[in-house]
Formats: C-alpha cells, structure tokens, sequence
C-alpha cells in the first residue's frame, strides 16, 4: 500500500466551525450569534452531525448541524440540499420529524449541510431495547412505526419532484454490481440475488420511501418515537421496503424474537400500517423486502470495509461494520430456509 493510501481522512475541529457556523446563524436571525457547547455526536459513517447551542439577545436554541456527504455512499445517497426538501416534504405532511432552519449555501464555508431543531430523547438502540426507562415506549412503537410509515408514504409525490425511482429490479442490479466489484467468492450472497431477481413481488403503488428506517434512526423518548431521522436514502420505490428493512435481523440488535426493531411484533406493525394508510400489508412482499435488506446490508458491510482496506478511509467504525458479511449470511440462510 502507498503512503498515500494508508493516509486517514482528516476529521474536522470544532473550533474550525465556530467562526463560520456563527457568522451563518447571525445572517439566519439578523443578529450576533454566539455557539455554545458544540460537540460532535457518535454514529454515521457518511455524514457529520454536531450539536450545539445557538446564544442570541432572545435566548438560547439547541440545534443540530448536518454537515458533509459521501458521494460513493451506496444506494444513490442524496445531496444535503435534496434531503432538506425531502424533510420539509416529510414534516409539511405530518410526519415526525426534525424541522430545517437553515440550508448552509457556499459563502458559508461549511460545506454541504443544513442546521435544523434538537429534538431531545434516545437514539442508542441498546439504551432504548435494555433501559427500563423505555419499557412503555417499547410496547408502543411498533404501531407507531406502522402509522408513522403511513405517513411518510401518503407524502404527496409532487412534493418530492425529481427524487430517484428505485424499485426491486433496479435495486437487486445495483447491488448485484456493487458485490462483483469487489471479486468476492460468496456462494450466500450469490443464491440471494438470484432468488430476490426469479420473486420480485408486483408493486402496486409506488410512494416516497424512506429508504433507512429502523432502530437507530428513531429517536425515543419514555413515551415512544419521537422523530425519524437521517433521510438521505429517500426514493420513490415499494412502501412495503420500509416495512422489510425495519424487520432485518441486524436492526434488532440481540432481541431476535422481536422481529420489528428488537421491540415489537410484525402483527402490530401491520395492523398499525393497515389502518392508517388503508393499504394491505403483504406479508410476503415484506419478506421478500427483508431477504434484500439482508443482503442490501451485506453488501453495504463489503463496501465498508473496502473503504478501510482500500486505505480511501481508514476507520475502525469501517472495518467493525465489514466483519458483520458472516452474520448477514446466516440471517440469508435463514430466512430461506422456509422458502
């Protein structure tokens, strides 16, 4: 490997975004504004969010900066700017989600991002399928995840004009190249992507998807979900691949007989859906969704790791998502296994 190569990504300072981060806000309320307690928080290989507090003559306002994009990140990841109106479209429609204050444009300095509302609560999904203090929201929030699915897929389409249409077929191709690039003998992943491409279920209305709904981008409080989070894989694709991907293995984190998020059951989550959207849930089509979601992540974990390997990233939080390939391999056997 080249010197070059094995250079880490330089992360960013805090102290580095104070000036510009300051001047933007000051432009955005028309009066000084001063930062406080800036931080970075944890979590998201493709995307930088901060946190801090924004001081002004009118007092204080927690909020939340949304910096950076990877432009490699698989399954046509949206710019910044598309994703501020994708949240707009999402929050003018009810759904619960984090309210856009400023899109940062290019004489901020900052790079592609915007700064939008704190919305307070827990978004750890260990903390929120172990602490006690979510034992309500836990019995709550498989029917919240299926009338807040029906949300997000009633957003009306001409809302979201020029997002990208990804159905099944287009996805198994995507993700079928992505795997060949990197030469990878996996004879799993090989028997997925030929029985997903012979069971494509037929898809009878195409809506806004979400595209990466699941515990981890729901942010809880005591009393259930409060807000869905990180929208940069919305498509206009099959409302029943929100419901599959919320059902992968990988999203329960331990609590495998909690097939939706690790916290709920699937009864609760269709029926929730089903009365909200007046849309009947197929179960099979959810499975056939969840099988992909399975692989989709199984092949998001090769391109993890690559990026680490590759010395295009070096990231421990890289080469720890890319040794997961063996589990998503036995969770492809087993749902299989039925078939």
């Amino acid at each position: 490997m080249s010197e070059a190569a094995a250079v880490t990504a330089p992360t960013t300072r805090a102290e580095d975004l104070l000036a510009p981060l300051e001047k933007a806000l000051s432009r955005q309320f028309a009066e000084p504004v001063t930062i406080a307690e800036l931080r970075r928080l944890t979590g998201g290989a493709a995307a930088q969010t901060w946190a801090f507090t924004a001081v002004t003559s009118q007092g204080e306002q927690a909020l939340i900066l949304r910096r950076g994009h990877d432009a490699s990140q698989f399954g046509g990841a949206l710019g910044k700017s598309q994703e501020v109106y994708v949240l707009g479209a999402a929050v003018a429609a009810g759904v619960p989600a984090p309210a856009i204050m400023l899109e940062l444009s290019t004489e901020d300095g900052l790079g592609e991002g915007f700064i939008m509302g704190h919305i307070a609560g827990e978004t750890l999904p260990q903390k929120i399928l172990k602490d006690p203090r979510y034992a309500v929201a836990r019995e709550k929030m498989a029917g919240q995840c299926g009338g807040i699915l029906a949300a997000i897929h009633a957003v009306p389409l001409k809302t979201v004009t020029g997002l990208h249409r990804a159905l099944a077929a287009d996805q198994i191709a995507f993700y079928r190249q992505a795997y060949d690039g990197y030469q990878q003998a996996l004879p799993v992943f090989e028997y997925a992507f030929r029985w997903l491409a012979e069971h494509i279920p037929p898809c009878t209305e195409e809506t806004l998807v979400h595209g990466d709904f699941r515990n981890g981008n729901l942010m809880v409080d005591d009393d259930g979900i409060r807000a869905v989070l990180d929208w940069e894989l919305s498509h206009i694709g099959d409302p029943m691949e929100d419901l599959g991907w919320l059902c992968v293995n990988s999203w329960r984190f331990g609590r495998i007989d909690k097939p939706v998020g690790g916290f709920g059951d699937r009864d609760s989550l269709y029926q929730a859906y089903s009365q909200a959207s007046g849309r009947q849930v197929d179960p099979k089509a959810v499975t056939f969704w969840e099988l992909f979601g399975v692989l989709k992540w199984g092949v998001i974990c090769l391109y993890q790791c690559d990026m680490h390997l590759s010395g295009r990233e070096r990231s421990l939080e890289r080469v720890a998502i890319g040794r997961r390939v063996s589990e998503c391999e036995l969770d492809i056997l087993d749902l299989l296994r039925g078939k």
